[in-house]
């Protein structure tokens, strides 16, 4: 009979392509996984992978069997996180997700009041962009994500909680101090800087206002600190979330905000998880906790 760890081992290598290195993260010998690998094989009757001394190949047959094994592994790891319904509220491990244009500026916030509210609670916190942390959710490697939306979660549910307009930012001496709103057909273009492709902020900034990707403001910046910086040596201007401003403006006199008079929302943030996914019930308590949270920072913009 096929086990779970053997389902376990063949994901492993699956996802590392590499039987050294899906040893380690199983934190077995090269020789044990090897030999649990070969007898799940001989047991389904097919390769699953082909390997020599250079690479691993996944044949087609065992795309096949690792698709049911990575369903079988999510049932198991939601069966056995059936517990946790029963036990306190938060009272147990969490892995949850973050986007980079959430994460440093919404845990200040909520952490503390989580270590308050909910002291057993557990956070693995994993940082990365979105359609990264949308398949870690869908394999099970991590429990819930939170992005920002509009963003095709693939079929996942999600939870929101907060909604937030963008803030144009530039130099204080390209604005009048006693301006508070700014349309999109204001803006310079030649001038807008935003972060690199595949950060999901740029796609919203964007599109609340009205931007095409063919535009010559395309950054290889990861990071709206950096950006806020070059902001700030008067080398263009910049889109900043609500949340982020307080942080990132910090009172600074070298930078001036105006609100971004587009339709609003400019973009939701939101927990997301998988359909059969047992704590749901955690989330909603985490929205509660992050809502709350959040709306104390409206009065700094």
């Amino acid at each position: 009979m096929i086990t779970i760890k053997q389902i376990q081992y063949a994901l492993a290598v699956a996802k590392t392509l590499h039987f050294k290195q899906a040893a380690e993260a199983c934190f077995i010998s090269p020789s044990t996984l090897s030999m649990a690998i070969a007898d799940m094989e001989e047991q389904l009757g097919i390769k699953v992978f082909e390997r020599n001394n250079k690479q691993v190949i996944i044949t087609p047959l065992g795309q096949m069997v690792l698709a049911k094994a990575r369903d079988i592994k999510l049932q198991m790891d939601d069966f056995s996180k059936l517990g946790q319904v029963q036990a306190a509220p938060l009272s147990g491990p969490i892995a949850l997700g973050i986007i980079p244009t959430v994460s440093p500026y919404l845990l200040p916030l909520v952490l503390p009041k989580l270590k308050r509210s909910y002291p057993n609670l557990r956070l693995r916190i994993t940082e990365g962009q979105s359609s990264a942390l949308i398949d870690q959710v869908q394999q099970g490697e991590i429990d819930m994500a939170i992005l920002a939306l509009p963003f095709d979660v693939g079929g996942l549910l999600s939870f929101k909680f907060w909604q937030e307009d963008f803030y144009y930012i530039t130099h204080a001496d390209n604005m009048s101090a006693d301006k508070r709103e700014i349309d999109a057909a204001e803006l310079v273009q030649s001038e807008l800087m935003l972060l690199e492709d595949g950060h999901c902020l740029k796609d919203h900034a964007m599109a609340a206002c009205k931007l095409t990707s063919n535009a010559q403001y395309t950054m290889k910046v990861s990071s709206l600190s950096t950006l806020i910086q070059l902001v700030a040596g008067n080398m263009g201007s910049t889109l900043v979330p609500h949340m982020a401003l307080g942080q990132l403006l910090n009172s600074n006199p070298l930078l001036a905000k105006a609100h971004l008079n587009q339709p609003s929302p400019h973009r939701e943030i939101a927990f997301i998880a998988r359909p059969n996914y047992s704590g749901v019930a955690n989330i909603e308590r985490l929205v509660k906790v992050f809502t709350t949270a959040l709306k104390r920072t409206t009065s700094t913009a």
